[in-house]
């Protein structure tokens, strides 16, 4: 990638504009023809660095359950779990950290279903030691955009602003979960991308626009942007800083990491008697000894000294919840190749 690719990606992450034309937008934005600029977004797709170009929707705000879920796996066993674990297609995130805990997942579970249930479905796994649940309790931030562009990095202090969170009950319809269906599918590169959602929702291009701002207004619809894969990109540090925070700070302090432009997500999670930690903030950098230094800072600023930062050590899977898409799964006798 060049310096020009890496602006574009910084753009996409966060802003995509929702025109009959958007590549034709975003290339007079950047002095480009519109062919050149889809030729280097469709070469940043087949490298892997762009992974996804579609609506990024709220899991809570659809009726879904999640949560994190850690476990503790025999280390000859691990690979065999995680395949198994990976069948299931409520499973997204799928990582082995440096932990007693080795194996971390995210389990998302459709609004008739019981997250407990679904997790239960993996009991029977052998060389699982040990699980712990760890639900959100409270969302302070949820939102990765990686800095692409080495000057443009921002410093490490809390400075974003929290965007209102509308808790109005969503109830979708058949209509709505249709929408929804569609449009968590990737964009193509084409010169007007979303006459394929309108032809196959039988609605306007612009009636596609309105209703995704009217998702936005009310939560349903986080953003609709670009998703890169971190490794491709070469945030190969992926951290998970887990916070001891005393009960009566959990609040000031989720809400102050939630402003560090370095924190993608930030969460109050349940703690256990081998495991106090109550506050989780995910943090992506080129290198361990980066991300180091950006703990460092961070933790002379919220003024909490107990942490620790588990790395990915290795990625079984990731890749996005398909949202009212029903897909049947079962426990294998062998891990998929």
């Amino acid at each position: 990638m060049d310096e020009l690719d890496r602006e574009i990606l910084n753009e996409i992450q966060w802003t995509f504009p929702l025109v009959a034309r958007p590549y034709h937008a975003m290339a007079e934005k950047f002095g480009l023809e519109p062919a050149a600029l889809m030729d280097r977004l469709a070469r940043m797709k087949r490298s892997g660095v762009l992974r996804q170009l579609s609506a990024i929707f709220d899991t809570r705000r659809l009726g879904y359950k999640s949560s994190l879920v850690a476990m503790e796996v025999e280390p000859d066993r691990l690979e065999y779990v995680a395949g198994q674990i990976n069948r299931h297609p409520g499973v997204s995130h799928n990582y082995e950290r440096g932990d007693r805990f080795n194996l971390w997942f995210t389990l998302a579970t459709p609004p008739d279903s019981d997250l407990r249930t679904e997790l239960g479905r993996f009991s029977g796994l052998p060389g699982i030691k040990s699980v712990r649940m760890l639900p959100t309790v409270r969302l302070f931030k949820i939102g990765v955009k990686l800095d692409m562009v080495d000057g443009k990095k921002h410093e490490v202090r809390p400075s974003e602003k929290k965007r209102p969170v509308d808790d109005t009950r969503f109830e979708p319809t058949e209509e709505d979960k249709e929408f929804i269906r569609q449009l968590q599918k990737d964009l193509e590169i084409v010169d007007e991308p979303f006459l394929g959602y309108s032809r196959r929702l039988g609605i306007s291009v612009d009636r596609i626009f309105s209703r995704l701002r009217e998702y936005e207004e009310i939560g349903v619809l986080r953003r609709f942007a670009a998703i890169l894969r971190h490794r491709d990109a070469g945030f190969t540090a992926n951290g998970m800083i887990v916070w001891r925070v005393p009960e009566e700070r959990i609040v000031e302090v989720g809400e102050r990491l939630g402003a560090f432009p370095q924190v993608s997500h930030c969460y109050q999670r349940p703690t256990y008697p081998d495991w106090p930690y109550s506050v989780f903030s995910m943090i992506h950098c080129r290198s361990e000894e980066e991300a180091r230094t950006v703990a460092s800072q961070i933790e002379e600023q919220v003024d909490v000294h107990e942490y620790r930062i588990l790395f990915s050590l290795r990625e079984f899977k990731k890749t996005r919840v398909e949202y009212f898409v029903e897909r049947d799964f079962t426990i294998g006798d062998t891990v998929p190749a």
